[in-house]
C-alpha cells in the first residue's frame, strides 16, 4: 500500500485512536512509522500517555514508532512569518506596514488554517525519508477536504500570477530600454522565482496526494455520521481521491443472553439499530468497511491499543513512493 495513510471523518469519531493504533500495527510489522496529527481535541499526547509536539519524537515502548503533534494556530503564526518575511525582502520600506496589517487580518480569515496545515502536511511528506510509513491522523471531515482540495486551486491560481508578473515585468523592459541595452530584469526576478518555487511545491504535493496516499474514513454507527461518510466519499472522489476503506468504531457490546435488566434490554436495542447501519454501509457504501471496533471500558491506550490495531484489516506492506 502507498507510504502515506490519511484517517479521516467527522469530529469525535476516534481518528486519533485508529490512527495510532495503525500506526502500531505498522511498525509491529517491521516498518518505520511516523504519526501525524493535526486534531488537537484529542491528540497523540492522550493515546500514548507521552507529551509531543511539531518534531518526532520516539513513541515509548514501541520500536520504529514516532509520533508528533501539529498545533494549528501555531502553524497559522508561523505560515503568515514566513510570508511577512518573504515578502517584506521583496517591497519598499513604505509597504511593509501595510503588509503586517494585512497578514494581521488574514491570521483569522476562513482558510488560514488550512492553508498553514497543508504546507506542514506536504513538508512532513517530501521530508519522509527516515519512515516507510507515514499516518495522518487529519482535522474533522470539511477541513480535510478543503486541504486536499488546495493543490488544484492554488496551482492555477500560481500560474495566473505569473503570467501577471512576467507580462509586468516584459512591459518594463520595453519601456526601460529606448537607446540602452535591455535591462534583463525577468531573469532575476525574486517575486517569480518565488511563485515558481510555489508552483513546484503544488505541483509535487497533488501528484504525492494521488499516487502515494490512500485515504480512509472512521465513522459510527449513528445517522449524522453515515450522512457525513456518505458526502466525504462523493467529495473525496470528485477531487480525485478514492477512499480505500472505511473503519465503524465505538459499536455497542452486546450483553450476555441472560441479562434481561432495563441496562441489558437498552444495550440489545441499540445493538440492533447499529447493525442495520452496518448492513446499510456493507450494502450501500462503496468502500468497505476494514474494521468493526467495539467501545471499550476505559481509554484506548497500551494493551487495549493493541487489541485495535489487530482488529484493523489493513495492510501494512509499503510501496515505495513515486514522487519523494
Amino acid at each position: 500500500m502507498e507510504p502515506f495513510v490519511f484517517f479521516g471523518g467527522k469530529g469525535g469519531v476516534g481518528k486519533t485512536t485508529v490512527s495510532c493504533a495503525y500506526g502500531l500495527k505498522c511498525a509491529r510489522d517491521g516498518h518505520r512509522t511516523l504519526v501525524v496529527s493535526t486534531d488537537p481535541a484529542h491528540s497523540v499526547t492522550d493515546v500514548f500517555d507521552q507529551s509531543f509536539d511539531d518534531s518526532p519524537r520516539s513513541v515509548e515502548g514501541i520500536d520504529g514508532l514516532d509520533a508528533m503533534q501539529i498545533d494549528p494556530e501555531d502553524e497559522v503564526t508561523r505560515h503568515l512569518d514566513e510570508i511577512r518575511q518573504n515578502l517584506s525582502e521583496q517591497v519598499s520600506a513604505s509597504m511593509v506596514n501595510e503588509i503586517n496589517r494585512q497578514l494581521e487580518m488574514a491570521h483569522g480569515t476562513p482558510g488560514a488554517y488550512e492553508s498553514a496545515l497543508f504546507d506542514r502536511f506536504v513538508d512532513v511528506m517530501r521530508d519522509a525519508d527516515d519512515y516507510d510509513r507515514v499516518v495522518f491522523d487529519t482535522a474533522p471531515s470539511g477541513s480535510t477536504l478543503r486541504l486536499l482540495g488546495l493543490p488544484d486551486l492554488l496551482e492555477e491560481w500560481i500560474d495566473r500570477l505569473m503570467y501577471k508578473r512576467r507580462t509586468s515585468i516584459d512591459l518594463f523592459e520595453k519601456a526601460a530600454v529606448g537607446n540602452n541595452e535591455p535591462r534583463r530584469v525577468m531573469d532575476g526576478d525574486p517575486v517569480l522565482r518565488r511563485l515558481e518555487e510555489r508552483k513546484a511545491f503544488f505541483e509535487f504535493a497533488g501528484s504525492a496526494l494521488h499516487d502515494d496516499a490512500a485515504f480512509f474514513l472512521v465513522l459510527n454507527p449513528d445517522e449524522l455520521s453515515l450522512n457525513e461518510t456518505r458526502r466525504s466519499i462523493d467529495d473525496l472522489r470528485e477531487k480525485g481521491f478514492a477512499v480505500r476503506g472505511l473503519v465503524a468504531n465505538k459499536l455497542t457490546p452486546s450483553p450476555d443472553p441472560d441479562e434481561n435488566g432495563r441496562g441489558a434490554r437498552y444495550l440489545r436495542e441499540r445493538v440492533e439499530t447499529e447493525e442495520a447501519r452496518l448492513e446499510t454501509i456493507r450494502s450501500e457504501f462503496e468502500p468497505p468497511l476494514v474494521a468493526e471496533i467495539g467501545w471499550r471500558s476505559a481509554e484506548v491506550k497500551g494493551d487495549l491499543l493493541a487489541d485495535v490495531a489487530a482488529e484493523l484489516d489493513v495492510e501494512t506492506a509499503v510501496e515505495p513512493p513515486t514522487h519523494v
